[in-house]
């Protein structure tokens, strides 16, 4: 009897629209991208509002008697140094009573480097506001220090100034923007998109084989078409499903993205970025490096390559544990040699983004259950030749032909196998059963 294509095109299409109608699969797909931006502007925001919405008033102690007066003059709208000739123990008791938010003692030996300053507070103080008064005090004690070894004031102001360095990326046709760390942050996330795609989308072809065989469904389906042909059809089925909700969520993001740059530059001094006061929200946006690059076509090809092939290899695995067991939770014990693979390319990401293109990088890269999410990084953010993405996706490819020829040999028994969840050794047996 072959296999026929008729029957798994019937079930894939069976498959897609019962999912994508349900009112789960809508809601998720319009509201996760929102939820994504949610969570990830939320501390921002509320860190700038709580930043905007408190002022700290510090005492100063000043042992030395030569840099209260400079921190006072330091003091901006969220931190205002008060210099005060008042012995600890009284600065300590305003500090309780609540005059002072905390006070700084600088010892008269922080010059030398022997002593230091010290801020004492009720509540010990925002991470923020205890790097603010670190920094200022260092540069008020820096130009102290300066001024008492005969510094000028030109050598103060060039050790005062900072070097704007910019990166270019080198054309055929000149030199464009670097967009290193935004090319970083894609590669990034097409790695964990691609990651959670195949874990959540694993679970649902796992959980419908699990639900069919626990309510003796499938025992009427297999009677129309063999298991290969089931298994087949389920995995394609919610392969497209989930491409369908990439493509939409995608979309949702880049657009959202690309309306916030400029959003953004409006908040932005035109002379803190070198650029003309009159000039345009794009041109401040890109001056900030807050600009999308383009994404190049071919790494969106590879993109969706790729992320249905690492979909569909661990998707067979799931559907053959989901075969194998009658409960979610029996499942579990299966699932180590399914989820081993699928986490280890986590560990590796750190050591390719500091070298995408060493021989480990390479190799790594071209592992069939880690390809997926490794080659997609190294492909954004660096140039892979194109026989490497050719070859990583080929080996992908027939890895999944014999994944999912395994995955079958197991479907086709544990589909129709009640009672005791099998052991390992039991699931491997069954792949030689005829």
């Amino acid at each position: 009897m072959k296999m026929s294509l008729h029957k798994i095109w019937l079930i894939v299409r069976s498959e897609y629209w019962r999912r994508v109608r349900s009112t789960a699969f809508i809601l998720a797909t319009l509201l996760v991208p929102f939820g994504f931006i949610l969570v990830a502007a939320a501390p921002a925001a509320l860190g700038y509002l709580a930043q905007q919405s408190s002022t700290k008033t510090v005492a100063v102690v000043d042992q030395t008697g030569r840099l209260a007066d400079s921190l006072a003059a330091a003091s901006d709208a969220q931190l205002i140094f008060r210099p005060v000739d008042r012995p600890p123990d009284s600065v300590r008791a305003a500090v309780r009573a609540g005059t002072y938010d905390g006070y700084l003692l600088l010892s008269d030996s922080v010059f030398t480097g022997q002593g230091g300053a010290t801020y004492y507070s009720t509540q010990g103080g925002a991470l923020t506001d205890q790097l603010q008064i670190e920094d200022r005090v260092d540069r008020v004690v820096r130009q102290q220090r300066l001024r008492a070894a005969d510094a000028t004031k030109s050598v103060l102001a060039i050790l005062q100034s900072d070097t704007n360095v910019k990166t270019r990326t080198l054309r055929e046709d000149g030199a464009g923007a670097d967009h290193t760390l935004a090319y970083t942050i894609i590669g990034y996330a097409m790695a964990f998109v691609i990651y959670f795609a195949v874990f959540v989308y694993g679970q649902y072809v796992m959980q419908g084989v699990i639900e069919e065989k626990s309510n003796r469904v499938v025992e009427i389906i297999v009677s129309s078409v063999r298991p290969f042909e089931l298994l087949m059809g389920k995995v394609l089925g919610i392969g497209a499903m989930g491409l369908t909700q990439m493509v939409v969520w995608a979309a949702l993001v880049m657009g959202g993205l690309a309306g916030a740059a400029p959003l953004i530059a409006l908040f932005l001094d035109p002379s803190s970025l070198g650029v003309a006061p009159d000039a345009s929200s794009q041109a401040m946006a890109e001056a900030a490096g807050l600009s999308i690059p383009t994404i190049p076509f071919d790494l969106i090809i590879w993109f969706i390559l790729f992320f249905l092939g690492g979909f569909l290899l661990y998707a067979s695995l799931f559907a053959a544990v989901g075969s194998a067991v009658e409960q979610q939770q029996d499942a579990q014990n299966l699932l180590l040699p399914v989820m081993t693979p699928l986490i280890l390319p986590i560990l590796f990401l750190t050591f390719i983004l500091e070298s995408p293109d060493a021989t480990i990088s390479v190799v790594l890269s071209l592992i069939p259950f880690f390809s997926p999410i490794l080659m997609m990084l190294r492909a954004a953010i660096t140039t892979v030749p194109v026989w490497e993405m050719a070859a990583a996706f080929g080996l992908l490819a027939a890895t999944f032909l014999g994944m999912i020829w395994l995955a079958g040999r197991i479907y086709r028994v544990g589909i129709l196998s009640y009672g005791k969840t099998p052991s390992l050794r039991e699931i491997a047996r069954w792949v030689t059963y005829r």
